[in-house]
């Protein structure tokens, strides 16, 4: 099929590649403006887009480019991963989409399914090719495939699982003809929960909180606490008797150490405690 694609980060790249690989024709990947980063504030290009310019593809920011691939290049279906813009309807009124969501919809609409269902402690999640529709992650569902999630599992690992399983299902799906399938979508059957995106105050670790709860906090990044008046991130950690106990931590300004070494080097007294002020 001639396609659009639609996406931004990391996670959307293979999906990008796989639809290459399997013979469509990419004639537009639409994905977000480059951004200035670093010291010497040059400007930096999404994953997406800089795995589209090295296959040879026609790249733009603007998602109104969409009405001219289907005009000018006649292109059948629009293909969104992770995309991080809304896509109005006067673009899905003039070509059908599907969107790649990693969650068992209708749980976990929304930007951070792999993180909220981790930290909920889903012992499942998946991925769904849907319908793309206004509303948020509301259209039907084309195909699923479960994912489970491990007790260890942490959100950089499942993530990996779930574009692998992803990908997979969206090239299954996509390799019937578009009559087939594009108008044969199952509504969503279940409990609607949204999956809200993280702010840097959700990955303060609350050490009143039960064990498990922390740990699965740790397990999706990011997490940190307060020592000494500065910020300590907990890289990882493991579950012992029902305790936390960190293995990989990261002071501010330095780069990440084993937890052994970071005690033997601040020795902590017995009385000071992780998020004191």
């Amino acid at each position: 099929m001639r396609i659009v694609f639609l996406g931004t980060p990391e996670m959307a790249v293979a999906p990008l590649r796989a639809l290459v690989d399997a013979g469509h024709e990419v004639v537009l990947v639409v994905t977000r403006a480059d951004k200035r980063r670093g010291r010497g504030n040059e400007l930096s290009p999404s994953p997406v887009k800089a795995a589209a310019i090295e296959l040879g593809l026609a790249v733009s920011h603007d998602v109104d480019e969409v009405l001219t691939a289907v005009s000018r290049d006649h292109a059948e279906l629009g293909v969104v991963v992770a995309f991080g813009q809304i896509v109005k309807p006067h673009v899905l009124d003039v070509v059908p989409m599907v969107n790649l969501h990693f969650s068992l919809l209708p749980r976990w609409r929304g930007a951070a399914p792999v993180e909220r269902a981790l930290l909920a402690g889903d012992e499942v999640t998946g991925g769904c090719v849907m319908a793309l529709e206004e509303g948020l992650d509301t259209g039907g569902v084309y195909a699923r495939r479960e994912v489970p999630i491990g007790p260890e599992t942490t959100a950089a690992e499942l993530r990996d699982e779930l574009v692998d399983a992803g990908t997979t299902l969206l090239v299954e799906t996509l390799a019937r003809p578009l009559s087939e399938w594009v108008d044969r979508s199952e509504p969503q059957v279940g409990e609607v929960t949204y999956a809200s995106k993280f702010t840097s105050a959700d990955f303060e670790i609350d050490w009143s909180m039960p064990s498990v709860d922390i740990h699965r906090l740790i397990r999706v990044g990011g997490a940190w606490t307060n020592f000494r008046g500065k910020r300590l991130k907990i890289n990882a950690a493991r579950l012992d008797d029902g305790a936390v106990v960190p293995t990989v931590v990261q002071p501010e300004g330095k780069a990440p150490m084993s937890f052994e070494a970071w005690r033997n080097g601040a020795r902590p007294d017995a009385d000071e405690l992780f998020g004191a002020p």
